[in-house]
């Protein structure tokens, strides 16, 4: 096999984008495969040999993306004899913290509990609780917004700490070097505290009420795992005697701790196999620190893969010059043109045209374009859906995150809660039931293979106005004669309100003689009742239901074990309007699995952000590069967590000043370009528009890109 290598040793493969990184990595994986299965005694059974490889090896990627199609085509290359388990570092260092808890709590001195992970809405909400005495002090003038965001800033401390492997004593001094530290947030007429100090005393008040509870949040998983696990002699020895090998994918995404995990197992006789792109390092501004992984090179037999002929290895140089200076006026080459408009509406609206009349004359297959936008709103995503749709041309938005509550099946169900158990009148409007009798009302037309409700909007609105009973402590549905005008309704219509309270009677009832029948358990019945298997239901409102069940077990998990830890827990109903207005927020959104298409290719133009599409690392033939202008393609933006910087192990503790800020930004664009240009094979289009959605005028470092082409 050309280009294995023959010795054992620590391997890093270096390269820029689309260079052949993980198919070396494949190779050597499926080298070192034979090579063990060869070594091993010929009488050994294969169910033994197959099975102390599995468990011998250690796989990372750098998300969960990655990781499924790492271990597709691993398992590929060893014709899916051999059992390949992938993991992230976050979910390596997670599965560890919990495998090896009893370690940790008797290091700790906590209650010998099984550990529950907290989901980032949860932390946030449960943070803002025990820190509410200090975000109430008269030193601070918080709205809602700022409020979030503030605590939300503060988490996001504790799991930069962690990541980095810095002691969170630390972060006072650490943000003392930050320019900016949100200092409007503070009321001027008040003595103001230290705004460090008081970051630090809630971030070590959280870490404890937390471990107390046997809670515990991703930031709280990186600092265990640092801290007290990986320097415990006793569970070095079990990692060390477990791996023989670690093969890393796309290191440069990985947090700094993992460096000094992989640091363990080669000092140990543990081979390494590494990937890294000098032109990724995505996550940085996250929790990733690309440099400081990179050292790893100095342990290892280095191999430089050579520049893949593309446009990024042909006019790299050229587009990442004319961005970073603006007096620059070389023509763009035939591969690169441009859509102009100036409103955005224009832009919005041409751009989905250019892509139908580019389809419809052949030009291009809809699975080989890919929109790509430093961010994306919901008028840009709702106007492209709109237009291609219309012109049965599928747009499949990537890694889309809709809001739980912004689906009317959810909605439906969370009005039903409300009927069924009391207290929660105020939370349920009229217009709320008459979207529930429509929702809860669906019945499938086999023929057309739709679903069809029984009760329509206006015959809902009507029900809704007369047979509504409202109370704050007991809604209710009157019988359908409270309408004067019943008959009106219809026989289809009345006949489905009928079973649509005769099922509330029933579960009520139910309730009534088991006390302990949970809002999961009604939600459970409610969907099986209602929607039955889902077969007429779209994938995303599966998966939403999905999730919808997921989040409210994990949510009565949490406060179970809250008020195992509360002599006096509050009513159960206030759990369940806590519960009814987190969602509402549309802080828990859906998170479909992705779909395997089977045999089909699936033939939709993928629309992403520059971070989603880099992250999930493919190349399409054309890349549309929409709102091309914005003054977002330099900034970080939601990758880049507040003071993230000043916890990457090169940083020298001196004061972040704008010239660093400005040399970061103008780092990450050459990255972006860079990486981009390396993804696309035929042709990029520019959309540029004078005004932004705001009716400002556009002024990013791409213009001189558009003004070229």
């Amino acid at each position: 096999m050309r280009g294995i290598s023959v010795e054992l040793t620590t391997l890093w493969i270096e390269g820029i984008t689309r260079s052949g990184k993980t198919h070396r990595l494949i190779q050597e994986f499926t080298y070192w495969v034979e090579l063990k299965r060869q070594g091993k005694k010929s009488n050994s059974p294969i169910n033994s040999i197959t099975q102390e490889l599995a468990s011998s090896v250690l796989i990372l990627a750098a998300n969960d993306d990655n990781r499924r199609e790492l271990a597709d085509q691993l398992s590929l290359s060893v014709q899916r004899s051999y059992p390949v388990i992938c993991k992230t570092p976050l979910g390596f260092i997670r599965d560890e913290v919990i495998l090896f808890w009893p370690l940790l709590f008797e290091k700790l001195n906590l209650k010998a509990q099984f550990p529950l992970l907290l989901r980032p809405e949860t932390e946030q909400e449960l943070a803002t609780k025990l820190w509410r005495p200090q975000l109430d002090q008269d030193y601070f003038k918080l709205t809602r917004s700022t409020e979030y965001r503030f605590v939300r800033q503060t988490l996001d401390l504790l799991l930069l700490a962690g990541a980095s492997g810095t002691p969170i004593e630390d972060i006072p001094y650490i943000l003392d070097h930050h320019s900016s530290q949100n200092e409007t947030i503070l009321d001027p007429t008040h003595e103001q505290p230290n705004l460090s100090q008081l970051r630090g005393q809630l971030i070590i008040e959280w870490q404890e009420w937390c471990l107390n509870r046997g809670l515990l949040t991703y930031g709280l998983i990186y600092s265990l795992y640092w801290r007290y696990l990986l320097p415990n002699t006793q569970y070095q020895h079990h990692l060390t005697h477990r791996y023989q090998a670690i093969f890393a994918d796309d290191v440069d995404d990985y947090p700094a701790i993992t460096k000094d995990l992989i640091d363990i197992l080669l000092n140990n006789g543990v081979i390494g196999r590494f990937t890294y792109n000098p032109h990724g390092q995505i996550r940085l501004g996250l929790n990733a620190d690309p440099q400081y992984l990179s050292q790893l090179a100095s342990r290892c037999q280095v191999e430089l893969l050579p520049d893949p002929f593309n446009l990024s290895s042909q006019y790299g140089d050229l587009i990442v010059q004319l961005a970073t200076d603006p007096l620059n006026i070389t023509p763009l080459p035939d591969q690169i043109t441009s859509i102009q408009t100036i409103s955005r509406a224009q832009l919005l609206r041409q751009t989905a045209e250019f892509i139908i009349n580019a389809i419809k004359q052949n030009k291009i297959k809809p699975q080989d374009i890919v929109i790509i936008a430093p961010g994306l709103d919901d008028i840009a995503r709702y106007t492209l859906s709109e237009i291609l749709t219309s012109a049965g041309i599928s747009l499949k938005p990537l890694n889309e995150q809709r809001p739980l509550i912004s689906f009317s099946l959810v909605r439906a169900l969370l009005s039903l809660l409300g009927l069924i158990y009391p207290g929660l009148g105020r939370l349920i409007l009229g217009d709320d039931i008459a979207q529930m009798l429509t929702i809860l009302s669906q019945q499938p037309d086999t023929e057309n293979n739709k679903l069809v409700a029984m009760i329509d909007p206006v015959r809902a609105g009507l029900i809704a106005d007369y047979c509504y009973h409202i109370d704050q402590e007991l809604p209710k549905l009157l019988p359908v004669e409270s309408f004067p005008r019943w008959d009106r309704l219809g026989y289809r219509a009345t006949q489905s309100y009928h079973n649509i309270c005769h099922w509330i009677d029933e579960i009520k009832l139910l309730q009534k003689q088991d006390p302990f029948l949970t809002p999961i358990i009604v939600l459970d019945r409610a969907i099986k009742h209602f929607f039955g298997t889902g077969k007429y239901l779209a994938y995303e409102e599966l998966a939403a239901l999905r999730e919808l069940i997921e989040t409210t077990q994990h949510y009565w998990e949490i406060d179970g074990r809250l008020r195992q830890h509360n002599p006096t827990p509050p009513p159960s109903k206030e759990t369940l309007i806590q519960f009814i207005q987190l969602l509402r927020r549309g802080t828990i959104t859906a998170n479909p699995r992705p779909i395997r298409n089977i045999g089909k290719k699936d033939e939709s133009v993928t629309l992403a952000t520059i971070f989603q599409y880099r992250s999930l690392r493919h190349s399409h033939p054309w890349q549309i590069w929409l709102d091309a202008s914005s003054v977002l393609w330099e900034k970080g933006g939601a990758s880049v967590l507040f003071c993230a910087p000043l916890f990457l192990r090169k940083w020298s503790r001196h004061t972040l000043s704008h010239e660093d800020e400005f040399e970061a930004d103008k780092a990450r664009l050459e990255r972006i370009l860079r990486d981009l240009l390396g993804r696309v094979t035929d042709k990029i289009i520019l959309c540029h528009s004078d005004l932004n959605i705001k009716g400002t005028e556009q002024m990013g470092p791409l213009l001189t890109l558009i003004n070229g082409s």
